[in-house]
This record gives C-alpha cells, sequence and structure tokens, in this order.
C-alpha cells in the first residue's frame, strides 16, 4: 500500500472532509478521492460512506484507522532507528512555540540548528495557545509551566525569573516604582490566555510577599504585541527573563524593582509520547538547554 494513501486516509477521518483534507496537502478533491478508492479496493471494503452532505466512517473502517496508525508510527520510528544509527539528525521537525519567544529569540538558534544538520526540516506554528498535538499536527511544544497531562513527555528547560520592565521613554514621562505598590499608579501591559487574565504580579521581599492586582489599557493575547508596546513606552511589563533580554542588553527596556524577587516559571519542551522523542528532538532539546543556560548566566 502506498504510505501516501494511507495519510490521506486519516486526514480525510481527522477533518471530516474530502475537499478540507484536499486544501490542506494542495492536492485537487478528484485526487483524494480517488486515493481512498484505490485504498478501498486494494482493502476490499469500504472505509468510509460519502453522501453529498456527510462523510461518515464505517465499522471496518474505525477497525483499520487503528491500524494504519500504528503502521504509520512503527516505520517513523524505523526510519528514526536507522537515521540514529548512522547518526544523522533529519526528517521534519513540527514545532508550536510562544509568540514572542518565537520572533525574538529562537529564529536565530533554529537558524543554527538546520545549518549543523542539512538533513532536517522546520514546520514552526507560532501562537500563545496551547497546542493540540493532535489537531495542530505538531511533535513537541515549548511552553512555559509543566504539562498537566501527565501521559506527555515533558523536559524541563530551565527555571527562570521574571522581570519587570519599561521603556527608558515611559520611566522619563511617568517615573520609575520603588515599591510594588506603586505599580497600581502605573500602566501595566497584561497578557491573556484562554480567556485568563495575567493582571497579578508577585514579589518577594525580606519583610513578606506582595500580590498586586495592576491596571492596564492595553491587554492582548499576543505576548510579541505586547512587548513590543513596552518598547514603545506604553507602559511595563512582567514578563520571564529569556522574553526580554535582548531588550534589556539594548537598552530598549529597562529592569525595575530589582531590589524584590518575583516569581519563577519553568520552560518545557512537550512531546505527546514518547514516540515522538527523535534525535531531531533531542538535538534541539540540546541547543535549547545549551543557548539558554548562557542567557541566564
Amino acid at each position: 500500500m502506498n504510505t501516501s494513501d494511507l495519510n490521506l486516509f486519516i486526514r480525510i477521518v481527522e477533518t471530516g472532509s474530502i475537499t478540507e483534507t484536499a486544501n490542506q496537502v494542495n492536492l485537487t478533491p478528484a485526487a483524494v478521492s480517488s486515493a481512498l478508492k484505490r485504498l478501498e479496493k486494494q482493502l476490499d471494503v469500504q472505509l468510509l460512506i460519502r453522501t453529498t452532505r456527510q462523510l461518515r466512517i464505517t465499522p471496518q473502517g474505525e477497525q483499520f484507522l487503528f491500524h494504519c496508525r500504528n503502521a504509520l508510527a512503527s516505520l517513523e520510528q524505523g526510519r528514526i532507528s536507522a537515521h540514529q544509527t548512522q547518526g544523522k539528525v533529519s526528517g521534519k521537525l513540527r514545532l508550536s512555540v510562544s509568540s514572542d519567544l518565537g520572533r525574538n529569540t529562537l529564529l536565530p538558534w533554529i537558524e543554527e540548528l538546520l545549518e549543523e544538520h542539512p538533513l532536517l526540516s522546520i514546520d514552526l506554528t507560532v501562537g500563545d495557545s496551547v497546542s493540540d498535538f493532535y489537531l495542530d499536527q505538531v511533535d513537541m511544544a515549548l511552553r512555559f509551566g509543566k504539562p498537566e497531562d501527565s501521559s506527555m513527555v515533558s523536559f524541563q528547560i530551565a527555571t527562570m525569573s521574571r522581570i519587570t520592565c519599561a521603556s527608558p521613554a515611559y520611566i522619563s514621562k511617568y517615573g520609575n516604582p520603588e515599591t510594588p505598590e506603586d505599580l497600581r499608579n502605573h500602566n501595566c501591559l497584561l497578557h491573556r490566555r484562554a480567556g485568563r487574565l495575567f493582571d497579578h504580579w508577585e514579589y518577594t521581599d525580606s519583610l513578606g510577599t506582595y500580590k498586586i492586582k495592576v491596571n492596564s489599557n492595553r491587554i492582548s493575547n499576543d505576548t510579541d504585541i505586547v512587548r513590543r508596546w513596552a518598547v514603545s513606552g506604553k507602559g511595563i511589563v512582567y514578563r520571564s527573563l529569556i522574553d526580554v533580554y535582548s531588550d534589556l542588553n539594548s537598552g530598549q527596556l529597562v529592569q525595575l524593582l530589582s531590589g524584590y524577587d518575583s516569581s519563577s516559571v519553568e520552560l518545557h519542551l512537550i512531546c505527546p509520547n514518547r514516540e515522538q522523542v527523535s534525535p531531531a528532538v533531542i538535538a534541539f532539546r540540546e541547543l535549547l538547554r545549551s543557548k539558554i543556560s548562557k542567557v541566564l548566566s
């Protein structure tokens, strides 16, 4: 059987549409339909029931789908093992990263990875929503915080502090907050994700802990937009060090409240299962650990 036909069958089931599948893989609906018919002829069973309004999998199709996925996964593991034996890092690495981390930090590191491993290709998804590995078709995600699903494979890359900072222009115009309480009188640029607004900033010193509810006239679900607002002097941000270190180095942002400790956050590289931990994933993990270790030092 043609593995392309098998992959198309899986995608048709996932999308529930021959037309949508054709759009995703840049084929005509007729070509996708022909692949499905070819597969059904080889198996001598009907996998899907097609009507003008509905596409429905048959009981035989459900059984075959299970074995089809396992077979393709086994073939992929065989390919990975063969390359691992030869010491090669190759194939396509489908990666999901947060907005500001992807745009402002990872791009040059990914270029280094591709230069070191010319047989490797990258499929990069950038966004702050939590990835659905199955629907988004990604092999791994780089995210802050541990995954809630304990069945996933998670590699801790680093633990880092959150940094409070603003541009020199903002500080010149509105002043420098001396204590966490002073933040109540400032415009604090906020990030929203999955309906949650991150408007409580936490600090500690020798006298205790301060959890400050801040106010803002600018909120976005895109963390890179929040960072850009800060650089352009629109307010104060509370971000992990890795998100803003280049802006701090260039002087576009200045650290505030340095006499206080802020809450830390863990950066994790997450894979949906052990089978996805390929040599390419390991190579990317080691590159991240090396680069971020230098940033933190």
